[in-house]
């Protein structure tokens, strides 16, 4: 009897995703910095002597220029920065050229499973933007990525913004865009626009990538269900919200029974008035209200650098204090200082861990949640 034609879709997509994020993974250099620590329960499966040597080989033959480079700097400005460079400079990313016998394939897989098994049934908050939004092959690849995790029993929510697309359409019909201290401005004309947006437009659009993936995915914002209450911040940026209170069982509801919740960050206020909530800080807190394993913000730097103009300075993991030490010390500074509070704010809220990654290296999200080496920083308690 022929199986629905979803469910073969589903195989699909999923196969796609398993190959590919092996390819990533066995790309991946060692890292340099021994910062962060074994996960809480280690590997059950560790590569044999033999698949090593095999990796190795592979590198050396498949990809000469990059093996040659881990192996004479050793630093971390392998397959993230190659794979920025890749995007920004429109050439094909690594993850696309590679080829993984089958060996290899079920090697990178088997390695996998105990963080599957960890974190089957468990949700995980993915805040999604940057140029992995707006780039079609990294979308593709962050699709396929979450119609994975879903497909093997973790609850992964999508929250997203949409800066770019906003900015796009307030040019087409003749509002300026306006930012004050990295924020936008938002009047009532800028509000509309700013909701039919990412309410109509790109929380859809999402919505039938995963399902023309495979998945299950349902579109909300935080006007449905009360999932986000909010108040004006400052009547100077107009009807930009802070959030005052999270309902999350309309989330819950959706993440049971095996759909992937998309979140555009619309709120409301108490009288029903949409507000631009930023959407690290939704993340936040939805993840903070849901009790999240982990809330992964997805950027377009590779994570915490001390020195943010050299990868290979990426600071593998931080505890709180350390969080705080570094923002005091002006380590970290600028536009990085509202996504490490938002992480510490969920954190002390209940959050597991929070991680900062970059979305443009492929499968960034399934290197970080599946891997001992992560694939930007993990903050934590």
């Amino acid at each position: 009897i022929a199986a629905p034609a979803r469910h073969w879709s589903l195989a699909r997509a999923t196969m796609s995703a398993c190959v590919s994020f092996a390819s990533a993974r066995a790309l991946r250099a060692p890292r340099v910095s021994q910062r962060r620590p074994a996960r809480k329960a280690p590997r059950a499966v560790s590569a044999s002597s033999e698949f090593q040597a095999h990796k190795g080989a592979f590198l050396r033959a498949s990809v000469p220029s990059l093996a040659a480079s881990v192996t004479s700097s050793g630093s971390k400005k392998s397959t993230v920065c190659a794979s920025a460079d890749a995007v920004t400079t429109g050439t094909t990313a690594i993850g696309d050229v590679c080829e993984l016998d089958n060996f290899q394939r079920v090697s990178v897989l088997a390695e996998a499973l105990p963080y599957l098994q960890r974190f089957a049934g468990q949700t995980i908050v993915v805040k999604y933007g940057g140029a992995a939004m707006t780039n079609e092959g990294l979308k593709k690849r962050v699709i396929q990525d979450l119609v994975l995790l879903s497909t093997v029993g973790i609850r992964p929510i999508l929250v997203h913004g949409g800066g770019p697309e906003i900015n796009q359409w307030l040019t087409k019909v003749g509002i300026e865009p306006v930012f004050k201290k990295g924020l936008r401005v938002t009047d009532a004309d800028t509000m509309e626009i700013v909701e039919m947006v990412l309410v109509g437009k790109v929380n859809k659009s999402l919505v039938s990538l995963i399902n023309c993936a495979g998945g299950r995915a349902v579109g909300v914002c935080g006007k449905d269900g009360n999932t986000l209450r909010g108040k004006i911040r400052d009547p100077e940026w107009g009807f930009v919200g802070d959030v005052t209170s999270v309902d999350t069982s309309v989330l819950r509801q959706l993440s049971e029974s095996g759909c992937i919740p998309v979140v555009a960050t619309v709120a409301m206020d108490e009288t029903g008035q949409a507000l631009n909530v930023n959407a690290d800080t939704a993340a936040g807190e939805l993840a903070a209200s849901i009790g999240a394993a982990k809330l992964i913000l997805m950027t377009d730097v590779p994570g915490v650098c001390t020195d943010k103009d050299d990868a290979s300075s990426l600071i593998r993991t931080l505890t709180i204090a350390e969080t705080r030490d570094l923002v005091a010390s002006d380590v970290i500074a600028g536009g990085m200082i509202p996504k490490v509070e938002c992480c510490v704010k969920s954190i002390a809220q209940g959050v597991k861990s929070a991680h900062i990654i970059d979305g443009r290296a492929p499968h960034s999200l399934l290197l970080e949640i599946l891997t001992d080496e992560g694939a930007g920083t993990m903050i934590s308690g």
